[in-house]
Parts: structure tokens; C-alpha cells; sequence
């Protein structure tokens, strides 16, 4: 009975991203076509410093906290 709630749920998620994506990046195009290129180009390199420092950030939270934990992350 409950097969049908992952494929509604996970179709539901894709078309939303989906859409958000596609209209956000429409929204960055029009954007830039305003004469904003040198804006629009450095919001988007400090955003990608930012996710990156946030990937690190939650990188050695994980490794920090797995070690506190006693977890073993040694490769075989």
C-alpha cells in the first residue's frame, strides 16, 4: 500500500527543484543582460567560495566528530 509514497514524493522533489533551478538560472540571465555582468560574475565566485568554505566547514565537523566518537576512518 505505501509503494506509491517514495515515486510521489521523490517526483514531487525533482519537478520543484526542477523548476526553482530553471528559474533561477533564467532569473541570473535577465539579470546579467542588464548590464550588471561584473556584479552578477563576482556574486557568483563569492557564492562558490562560500559553499565551498561551508563544505570544508561541515567536512571537518563530520571528521571531528566521528573521532570524538571513537569512530575508525582509516582505509582498509
Amino acid at each position: 500500500m505505501w509503494d506509491w509514497v517514495p515515486i510521489v514524493f521523490v517526483t514531487f522533489k525533482v519537478l520543484a527543484l526542477g523548476l526553482a533551478m530553471f528559474f533561477a538560472i533564467k532569473w541570473h540571465y535577465d539579470q546579467s543582460k542588464k548590464g550588471e555582468r561584473r556584479a552578477a560574475l563576482r556574486t557568483g565566485a563569492i557564492m562558490a567560495a562560500a559553499f565551498l568554505l561551508a563544505l570544508v566547514a561541515v567536512m571537518l565537523l563530520a571528521i571531528g566528530l566521528s573521532r570524538t566518537l571513537g569512530l575508525d576512518l582509516s582505509l582498509p
